[in-house]
């Protein structure tokens, strides 16, 4: 089986982007089912009924998000929806879930999404989430967005769930990182699947004020930019029976 897992779409541009050629990505690495992170693709960040739609027009199974899953009021809402999850490790209490359990009939599969705490909203701990989380997953085939800041927090997580999930996906930096592996022979790993939207921006947004707000240190207003998008993000090709990762493929599409 092959999972398609698209890094943080964002704003408009990323969504539009995504409809155009996610077919052809499906047909070219004959997927079975897609996860995207959409906690960036309404306009000016965050995710709201609009954006989340259109990545579900686009095919995505289950929608992932992050740091900015509450940024936009209207979003609450969202989390309503069996599909749409948030970080598992918002404390108790917290609209929404950070597990999402596919039924395919022959096999299942679990999503979950959690957030790290490194230079991130101080969260309950992400390690001893997901432990807990674990004792009640039943499936073998179980796939985690850790949207965190710090590579040194994402390949902790990696090695820390190496051989208990089938994939540790991290996103939030928006750049995709070359360091895709399989570890313990069972979980696909990567640090950073990447950003769909403008390519040439910075981390989606139009260069010159990103550059002056770093140079100068004075309010500006971001905007996103208008080059031309790519798309990034990984094939998880696994065995649905054991949940053993088998392949990973970095994917970069123009």
């Amino acid at each position: 089986m092959n999972l398609l897992f698209i890094g943080d779409v964002v704003g408009k541009a990323g969504c539009s982007f995504l409809s155009e050629k996610i077919y052809e990505i499906k047909k070219e690495y004959d997927i079975d089912i897609t996860v995207v992170n959409g906690e960036n693709s309404a306009q000016g960040n965050g995710i709201t009924k609009y954006s989340a739609d259109m990545l579900k027009k686009c095919g995505a199974d289950v929608i992932t998000t992050g740091n900015h899953c509450f940024k936009r009021r209207e979003a609450v809402s969202i989390y309503n929806e069996n599909d749409i999850i948030r970080p598992a490790n918002f404390p108790e209490g917290v609209i929404g879930k950070g597990v999402c359990t596919l039924d395919f009939g022959s096999y299942s599969i679990a999503v979950i999404n959690l957030m790290g705490t490194v230079y991130l909203d101080a969260l309950d701990n992400p390690f001893t989430t997901i432990e807990k989380l674990l004792e009640d997953i039943e499936t073998p085939n179980i796939f985690v967005d850790f949207h965190a800041e710090a590579t040194a927090e994402k390949k902790a997580m990696g090695y820390f769930l190496a051989g208990k999930v089938t994939a540790v996906m991290g996103t939030h930096t928006h750049v995709q990182t070359s360091d895709e592996t399989i570890l313990k022979d069972h979980t696909g790993y990567i640090t950073d699947t990447g950003m769909t939207g403008p390519e040439e921006s910075i981390l989606g947004v139009s260069v010159k004020p990103a550059v002056d707000k770093l140079r100068f240190k004075y309010p500006v207003r971001f905007t996103e930019a208008e080059t031309a998008c790519f798309i990034n993000g990984v094939v998880i090709s696994f065995n649905e029976t054991t949940g053993k990762c088998t392949k990973i493929q970095r994917i970069i599409k123009r």
